[in-house]
């Protein structure tokens, strides 16, 4: 009886993402402290069960989670879907309409992995065919095609911890890297998300007003200002071409004898030197001198086992 009221509570905030102790209790006749000590168990069990307080509280469970895929096969959730259908066309039973609307919206949500917006098609996934992406950016696009505002856990590129509540006005794609452009609740004003770094995101429940912005309010340059900046200059060999070409764009490279030179300004930051040694020898800097030695210290190290 006691897993069976967890595994109750599980698909119940699979279904509603967000509900009161209180409310729970009282669908499952138990103590507001026994519903606190299943989620602590779900919590133990891998679940990211969230326990919030406040306006925008309750316990929730993030829109990014999804049972595995192999809990139910496309097939199989037809199958329920056909059989279940055929129940409630017989019998006026709520548990059983409630469980058809559950299956309904999970098989939905499992479909949706690509993104349709007017003549573009976005797949949010990663090769390595995990769905985790994909459901921060189901998230995400919604928020901005809905006007949802959503709370997310977040981690700054200097590893620093916050859970906030925003209103995502636009999805920016830049270098390979999806952004969101948001009014922070916490600064109060406009900020840039980088959806790979949002840990999990849930859906307020609340909906809100657009602000007015311009293409110009937005500040694509993101994390860099002019002083973290440099002009580079790469040559490129050939072989290498094809990948150098989706790092630093076509429009930027041209042919030079043998190989192929790109002139640009990109973050000057050990990420950089990083990407450049990726390439194995493939990818050479010519300019600025700083940075050249920069990545002849940094392959040193290396070769150094330091």
């Amino acid at each position: 009886m006691k897993y069976q009221t967890m595994i109750n509570i599980l698909m119940l905030l699979l279904s509603k993402r967000k509900l009161t102790a209180r409310e729970i209790a009282r669908r499952y006749d138990i103590s507001t402290r026994s519903v606190y000590r299943y989620v602590d168990e779900l919590n133990v069990c891998g679940v990211p069960v969230d326990v919030a307080r406040g306006r925008y509280g309750g316990i929730t469970i993030p829109d990014t989670f999804r049972l595995p895929t192999g809990y139910f096969t496309r097939e199989e959730y037809a199958s329920a879907i056909n059989a279940l259908s055929a129940m409630a066309s017989q019998v006026s039973d709520g548990s059983v309409i409630s469980a058809l609307e559950k299956l309904q919206r999970q098989q939905k949500n499992e479909k949706r992995e690509l993104s349709v917006c007017g003549n573009f098609i976005v797949d949010g996934g990663t090769w390595g065919g995990s769905k985790k992406f994909s459901e921060k950016m189901r998230v995400c696009e919604t928020a901005v095609n809905e006007k949802k505002s959503i709370s997310i856990d977040y981690i700054s590129r200097g590893g620093e911890h916050s859970k906030r509540v925003i209103e995502p006005h636009v999805l920016i794609y830049k270098q390979n890297v999806w952004y969101v452009y948001a009014f922070c609740h916490t600064k109060q004003t406009f900020r840039t998300f980088k959806i790979g770094r949002i840990k999990s995101a849930a859906f307020t429940g609340e909906n809100f007003k657009r602000r007015e912005f311009t293409r110009d309010d937005i500040d694509l340059n993101f994390y860099y200002s002019a002083e973290n900046l440099t002009d580079v200059t790469l040559e490129i060999n050939k072989n290498s071409l094809a990948e150098a070409e989706e790092w630093l764009g076509i429009d930027n490279i041209e042919p030079s004898g043998q190989a192929f030179v790109a002139r640009l300004t990109l973050p000057d930051d050990d990420g950089l030197v990083n990407k450049i040694l990726s390439y194995g020898g493939a990818v050479k800097v010519l300019e600025p001198r700083e940075l050249k030695e920069k990545v002849i210290a940094a392959a040193k190290k290396i070769a150094d086992g330091n």
